[in-house]
């Protein structure tokens, strides 16, 4: 408050000018803590209108305190919501949030809240099927699941995805998408372990595939791993036991993931 008194003091009692001093002061507070660690922070998602476009953000700021602040989670969440209905691509502090770019938006928080804050991630995605989200009780993960299928239950069932891609995060939605290079360099890693058992090197070969096809792909692929409320079957045997029911895409947001 007394910030914005001598702001309309200095502007000689003009609103419109009194703003764009504020603004310059919040620069200015932005650029002076720009320099300090972000370890703390929130990870939200928001769906826009229609259900078919989600945002995600990632906000980090230098304390847990601040996280919890309400105006700093105020702020998070109007990102997350900007960035449902505009693509943030290579310039997301340009984005329009409706009270003016995410940048300002950060600034003023950086001024009003004396901490630094950083926009770390910023997501945009579509889908033609259903969103379903998951935000974590802390608010430092969340995650959102894009799932396509007739079945009633189709959200319910999205949701416990999304609850596993927070609990278990994966790399890749199926083994497909898993680089060449990445797989190549995990049988590398497998080959040398069973040689180190003492393994021959035809034999060491042979375990290096059976554990990069039981271990590595049940880790980094969402369809490939256990399902968290029964590890007897996969994610993948999950959804064809619900409808047959297949993950389309899917996002997930951690503060210092």
């Amino acid at each position: 408050m007394m910030e914005c008194k001598k702001a309309l003091e200095e502007a000689d009692g003009d609103f419109d000018k009194a703003k764009a001093i504020l603004r310059e002061k919040g620069k200015a507070a932005a650029a002076k803590r720009a320099d300090r660690e972000t370890k703390a922070g929130v990870a939200l998602v928001s769906l826009s209108p229609c259900g078919k476009k989600l945002g995600g953000v990632v906000l980090t700021c230098e304390t847990d305190f601040v996280a919890r602040n309400e105006d700093f989670l105020a702020v998070a969440q109007k990102l997350a919501q900007a960035f449902a209905t505009n693509d943030p691509s290579d310039a997301p502090l340009a984005v329009e949030t409706g009270e003016g770019t995410v940048g300002s938006l950060i600034e003023g928080a950086v001024a009003k809240i004396r901490e630094n804050i950083q926009l770390a991630r910023a997501v945009h995605k579509q889908t033609e099927g259903t969103w379903a989200t998951y935000l974590h009780h802390n608010k430092l993960k969340a995650a959102a699941v894009a799932i396509v299928g007739e079945a009633a239950n189709a959200e319910a069932v999205g949701h416990k995805i999304a609850v596993q891609c927070v609990a278990f995060p994966p790399e890749y939605l199926s083994r497909e998408e898993v680089p060449q290079e990445m797989i190549d360099r995990e049988l590398e890693i497998e080959t040398q372990r069973a040689l180190n058992e003492g393994k021959k090197p035809e034999i060491a070969a042979n375990i290096a595939k059976g554990r990069v096809n039981k271990e590595f792909y049940s880790r980094v692929v969402l369809l490939e791993q256990p399902y968290y409320e029964d590890p007897s079957k996969t994610v993948a045997q999950f959804l064809q036991e619900n409808g047959g029911l297949k993950i389309e895409q899917f996002v997930h947001l951690a503060v210092g993931g």
